[in-house]
């Protein structure tokens, strides 16, 4: 299977999430913010994945422009269990900057994409 840095790190970043969404119900009894973000945090990849089979350029746009959205979401969980100080900011500081990391890559393909660019 070809390598797609979106594809690879979105579905990493997920595997992240569902481990973390764990920890804060077993550890933290947190059961609402945690699964707010789990929801957002693996609809990233979920998303990306489906842009593969875009049936148009818009298309493609539309559901990568989705995964944005659902970063941006999780970046706000994240922010709002530090917070609320549920986490400590050290908790989830790799967490947070892999998201931010995502939120730059899918920037980036969506502007590309839009200005004619190649996207696969």
């Amino acid at each position: 299977m070809e390598n797609n840095i979106i594809l690879d790190k979105s579905k990493a970043f997920a595997v992240r999430i569902i481990k973390f969404y764990q920890y804060l119900c077993d550890e933290k009894k947190e059961f609402v913010l945690s699964k707010q973000l789990l929801r957002s945090g693996t609809s990233i990849g979920a998303n990306a994945r489906e842009s593969k089979n875009a049936q148009s350029k818009a298309d493609f746009i539309h559901k990568l422009s989705i995964s944005l959205k659902e970063a941006d979401e999780t970046a706000y969980w994240i922010e709002l269990l530090i917070e609320s100080g549920i986490v400590q900011e050290n908790q989830v500081h790799d967490l947070y900057e892999s998201n931010i990391e995502l939120i730059k890559i899918l920037t980036s393909i969506i502007r590309t994409s839009k200005k004619g660019g190649k996207i696969n």
